[in-house]
């Protein structure tokens, strides 16, 4: 939906590359705590590495609202829309502290991989919903630029 939304508002012809590659930073802290959620089992290590990536997502996202604000309308469809993507990462990093288990888990990150099927059912979604048109953007982005 964002990036339909960028889309519709022109962000080529706005505030373009600049933006773009924010959001492709977005998109890959995130594939970065996935791709650790689903190869390393459940610990405070991880779950402190996770919160750290959202953190991070969060700031790449204020700076990306900077970036694109005095460029182009941000209309109330794209706030609403940002929002629940701001949210998400959090609600994620708290279901990952929820599901550590009652017994004592060390700090210790240790290589357990999830099965293959999560793997899949998490990042063939992600690949075709989200990485897919964020570079198809940036595509658009690089077009327009070359053509000024």
């Amino acid at each position: 939906m964002d990036f339909w939304l960028h889309r519709a508002s022109s962000i080529e012809s706005t505030s373009g590359i600049p933006e773009s590659r924010l959001h492709l930073a977005q998109i890959a802290i995130l594939g970065l705590a996935t791709v650790l959620w689903l190869g390393f089992g459940a610990s405070h290590g991880l779950f402190a590495i996770l919160l750290a990536l959202v953190c991070l997502h969060a700031i790449t996202g204020y700076w990306d609202t900077r970036v694109a604000y005095p460029k182009r309308a941000i209309r109330p469809l794209e706030q609403h829309v940002h929002s629940i993507l701001d949210l998400a990462p959090w609600v994620a990093v708290g279901a990952v502290y929820w599901s550590l288990p009652s017994t004592h888990v060390g700090p210790v990150v240790a290589f357990d991989p999830a099965p293959a099927a999560l793997w899949a059912f998490a990042l063939v979604p992600a690949m075709l919903l989200v990485v897919l048109p964020a570079l198809g953007e940036l595509r658009r982005c690089l077009s327009y630029r070359r053509t000024r």
